[in-house]
């Protein structure tokens, strides 16, 4: 026999309970079970001002990125709301369901500030790398990269050819930020203290410009890549 239609009807009253909605074998309980974050309040302390409007806690942002690198979701507007409509998103972050998602301008405003500034992500990468060699997991003495192929933002129709290409229109302090911190780094491991000792001195550009300077180029809003 054909049940009757099925319609939502209101009630007044309701008892719900999210830890009976997220199933026992779904992946971010296994992660909850060895998450610990209960240090970064007092290591933002600083960071912070004793007076003005309260702020998101911080574990909310910390843990609403970990849905979003475990799942794949990689845009911060996205991961709100996804978090707003998912029962199980919600209970490891530790929200209700009458509490508010903080907006996805929250995130770039932390990640580009205080958790920049406090080296907050770096602080809990190592943390949970010595938990990882502390219980046997790894031994920390390898270091496993993804080599995963990514498909190139670029358009050939937007590129300059290479007949006309000036290269003395390179400026390296056109690059920007994340880049010149990239290959500082890569400056760093090739020359050592050597190279960070000499720095100062060194001109900005070179006439026979170098692969760094190239890779700035690239990456410079004025210059056009080469095809």
């Amino acid at each position: 026999m054909m049940g009757p239609k099925q319609e939502a009807q209101a009630a007044l009253f309701y008892e719900f309970s999210l830890e009976d909605h997220v199933p026992q074998d779904h992946l971010l309980r296994s992660i909850d079970r060895f998450v610990d974050l209960s240090d970064i309040r007092q290591y933002l302390a600083e960071f912070y001002s004793h007076t003005g409007r309260p702020s998101v806690d911080p574990e909310l942002l910390i843990r609403m990125l970990l849905v979003g690198y475990c799942f794949g979701i990689r845009s911060e507007r996205r991961l709100c709301e996804e978090v707003h409509l998912n029962l199980a998103y919600r209970w490891f972050c530790g929200l209700d369901l009458s509490d508010t998602v903080p907006n996805h301008s929250t995130f770039s405003k932390n990640r580009h500030g205080r958790f920049r500034e406090s080296k907050l992500l770096r602080h809990l990468f190592e943390k949970t790398v010595a938990r990882c060699i502390s219980d046997g997991l790894v031994s920390g003495q390898r270091l496993a990269a993804d080599a995963s192929l990514i498909e190139a933002d670029a358009n050939k129709q937007n590129s300059t050819p290479k007949e006309d290409w000036d290269r003395s229109a390179i400026d390296p302090r056109d690059a920007p930020r994340a880049v010149r911190e990239y290959l500082d780094v890569l400056d760093d491991a090739a020359f050592g203290a050597h190279h960070r000792s000499s720095r100062s001195s060194r001109p900005t550009l070179i006439p026979q410009a170098s692969g760094r300077q190239l890779v700035k180029a690239l990456h410079s809003s004025a210059i056009r890549p080469i095809i």
